[in-house]
């Protein structure tokens, strides 16, 4: 009762994090003392971000972590991916993309292994949707432009953004990046659909293959190839 009242008082203000994790575990079982096991979950993923990544089968290995009281992080995850996404949603993130970056910390700015998503726009860059597309390292083995170009049409865009992580937290591209980029833009561009941004998304920070130039240079090349 004690972080509930204190949650309905002055909300997280103040709030450890293994307080949170707590009273996200009390809320299916609130005559549990989930203290410890909040604290486990904590020492076992490292960092709050970590708890809320991880899978159900990974949380109820922890002591005194069960199914029902787990649902509480699961929950809380779920809704704030939603939420972020609905505040991206049939707006121009080109023009002010600062909800695309908050949105995609969320979504895979923390997750341990690199994950390439797709945001598809309208003619008007107003968000359609949003989707995985690939997950695991990515080469220009496992990224496949055929793929990205069906996903494409099917959700009638005429524009892409794309995002993908670096676990290790560090934003700058790889040769292995940029190659990718260039191929998906040359690919995309012959399919008569933009792309106007890739993302790196880090722990805290990001590169905006746009902002450096290089989305400009890919197009540059592309009309001197044509």
């Amino acid at each position: 009762m004690r972080l509930r009242e204190r949650f309905l008082k002055s909300g997280l203000q103040g709030f450890h994090d293994y307080e949170v994790i707590e009273l996200l575990l009390a809320l299916n079982t609130p005559r549990k003392d989930c203290k410890q096991s909040a604290k486990l979950l904590l020492k076992r993923f490292k960092t709050f971000q970590a708890v809320l990544e991880a899978g159900p089968e990974s949380l109820c290995e922890i002591q005194g972590v069960g199914p029902l009281n787990s649902l509480g992080i699961r929950l809380i995850k779920e809704v704030a991916d939603r939420y972020l996404e609905a505040r991206i949603i049939s707006k121009d993130v080109v023009q002010n993309p600062k909800d695309l970056i908050a949105y995609l910390r969320q979504i895979i700015g923390h997750k341990t292994k690199e994950v390439f998503a797709g945001i598809f726009l309208d003619a008007k860059n107003r968000v359609l949707t949003s989707k995985i597309l690939f997950t695991g390292t990515l080469t220009t083995s496992s990224v496949y432009p055929r793929e990205v170009i069906i996903s494409a049409l099917q959700h009638n865009a005429a524009a892409v953004i794309f995002a993908h992580n670096h676990p290790s937290g560090d934003v700058e591209p790889s040769k292995s990046d940029i190659q990718i980029t260039k191929d998906l833009f040359f690919a995309l561009k012959y399919a008569g659909i933009i792309l106007h941004e890739h993302m790196i998304i880090g722990n805290e920070g990001f590169y905006s293959f746009a902002a450096q130039g290089l989305i400009s240079k890919f197009n540059i090349e592309f009309e001197e190839h044509k």
